[in-house]
């Protein structure tokens, strides 16, 4: 008796926990199992057990758990009968009227498209009938074509076009009618109504967004420029002519921003890579851009040792990450400048080493350099079709001239990053002193700088701003002293108290976190940048010599 009670007690159990038993988890269907309106469903055996809380729910025996769950495993009429049940709890008439909407929302959506499609493709037919037309008149040997015609050598003009220039399924481009799917031209037009949205126009460059693109005032395709503008361009080129550049003077000219043609001369000379004396230069640049290659030879080979291994993975993972709307810097052979460049880099100066937002850092300096060799604009422009010296030429100036740049604010990316959190402190009391309003704001709701500003001076404002945006701000910085280390500080806090009006509508952690990491300047330009600049040379002027101006 006493084997048999413990064997009952043993098998004491709560039926709404053994297998077998219906378990509904909230959101593992679609939608939600909703217990009232299944409640036919639920076999009495099975029933969710009641939601009272703190009651003690009934415990069973074993001989009462293996009737209860005898059908669990069962297949037949079962399966059968509950379709059944569930059946008679639906309403047809519902039902019907349900999926009739549906099918004729779908029908309209589709019917929608299909004309939208149609229209595109009949007016992009018109234009190329056009173009054929204009060509056929052209050619001197109409009566010839005509005579083919006649004889039944030729396609119509649809079809012979279709022949000539229309990409397929396959992603070929037709060149003859022999290759041409073989089709009545209502197929065809039908063809390539379905493949309309999947397939650009042929010779059509990729479309850039706005954030993306990189033009300014000075570059080719915008109007003409100013005569003010054409002033400032031969004040600076009479100045960099001289036998000796004559540096303050430079600086003074280039802090309202450089023209585009003289835009790589004047940022050499300023980051201190070319000497002010114009004789020198040539042989500066030989030695700086052998010494760089040098480096390639002596290092490079080395990033897949142990101690380096580590390294150049980070940087292979972040390389494709910098400024993937642009497809420059998605072509290959730029990314393994990037590469090259980062590595050799980050061997050079272990006390830092490889961080993640220096790989930003070369952007700048590469696309103006490219511009020395350039005119059309840059943000499609392929590489490959520059002459490798060119090509090798743009790699060690971007390398040596970033360097110049980390040289100053090297300290932002040592242990634990000292320089970039004195920086963030130093905004904080400084946006305390110049709107109280926006840092009571962010106090209020627990918003520390270091979450926001991090960043804005860890990548120097790239990832807040368009590229065409961070080269006229990098105009500045180069002509003002100290102005990756020093002048940064005062353009961050122009740049956020800039969006006062935004800062004080949110009305939560949540939203001014996503506010202050994306602000919207996908449409700033050259003017926006101008202001933000004056605002911050006014707040360096008032406080950069005076520190306890701000200091509470």
């Amino acid at each position: 008796m006493s084997n048999e009670g413990n064997k009952k007690q043993f098998w004491k159990r709560n039926a709404a926990k053994v297998p077998g038993s219906i378990q509904h988890v909230y959101g593992a269907q679609h939608p939600p199992f909703d217990p009232l309106l299944h409640a036919n469903l639920i076999k009495a055996g099975n029933r969710l057990p009641p939601a009272t809380p703190g009651k003690p729910k009934k415990a069973t025996t074993f001989q009462e758990f293996e009737s209860i769950t005898s059908d669990a495993w069962d297949v037949g009429d079962d399966d059968d009968e509950l379709l059944a049940m569930a059946a008679k709890n639906l309403n047809i008439e519902v039902v019907m009227e349900t999926a009739n909407k549906v099918i004729e929302n779908h029908s309209k959506q589709q019917e929608r498209q299909r004309q939208d499609d149609v229209t595109e493709l009949e007016q992009t037919e018109e234009d190329t009938q056009e173009e054929v037309a204009e060509e056929e008149d052209e050619e001197e040997d109409e009566e010839d074509e005509q005579v083919r015609v006649a004889e039944g050598d030729v396609t119509s003009p649809e079809v012979s076009f279709a022949s000539l220039s229309s990409p397929y399924a396959d992603g070929r481009l037709v060149k003859s009618k022999s290759e041409a799917p073989i089709g009545s031209p209502k197929e065809a037009e039908g063809e390539h109504a379905g493949l309309h949205r999947q397939r650009s126009l042929p010779h059509r460059p990729p479309i850039i967004p706005l954030v993306a693109r990189m033009a300014d005032q000075n570059t080719s395709g915008t109007p003409a420029m100013t005569e003010r503008e054409a002033s400032r361009l031969d004040k600076f080129k009479q100045l960099l002519a001289g036998p000796n550049t004559e540096l303050e003077e430079l600086r003074k000219l280039s802090w309202s921003g450089i023209p585009r043609q003289v835009r790589p001369i004047t940022w050499k000379l300023l980051s201190g890579y070319l000497p002010a004396n114009a004789e020198r230069r040539e042989s500066v640049l030989q030695r700086k851009r052998q010494e760089y290659f040098g480096f390639i030879q002596q290092y490079y080979d080395s990033r897949n040792d142990e101690n380096h291994q580590d390294t150049y993975r980070q940087i292979h993972i972040d390389i494709p990450r910098t400024n993937p709307l642009i497809p420059l810097f998605q072509q290959a052979s730029v990314q393994e400048i990037f590469e090259r460049i980062l590595f050799i880099w980050a061997i050079r100066h272990p006390a830092s080493g490889y961080v993640q937002g220096i790989n930003d850092l070369v952007t700048p300096f590469f696309v103006v350099y490219v511009f020395e060799y350039i005119e059309e604009e840059v943000e499609n422009f392929d590489v490959s079709s520059l002459e490798e010296e060119a090509l090798r030429n743009i790699e060690a100036d971007s390398f040596w001239c970033m360097s110049k740049l980390l040289d100053g604010i090297q300290d932002n990316y040592t242990f634990a990053q000292p320089g970039i959190q004195k920086k963030v402190q130093a905004l904080e009391e400084l946006v305390s002193r110049i709107d109280e309003s926006v840092h009571r704001h962010m106090q209020q709701y627990e918003v520390e700088y270091l979450q926001f500003a991090f960043r804005w001076m860890n990548n120097l404002l790239m990832r807040e701003l368009p590229l065409r945006c961070t080269i006229r701000l990098w105009d500045t910085y180069q002509a003002e002293p100290e102005g990756f280390s020093h002048f940064h500080l005062y353009v961050c806090a122009a740049f956020l108290v800039r969006w006062r009006k935004e800062i004080l509508e949110e009305g939560d952690f949540q939203g001014l976190m996503i506010l202050l990491q994306n602000l919207p300047t996908m449409h700033w330009g050259n003017e926006e940048v101008s202001v933000l600049l004056a605002e911050a040379y006014r707040l360096k002027f008032a406080f950069a010599d005076a520190p306890n101006h701000y200091k509470r």
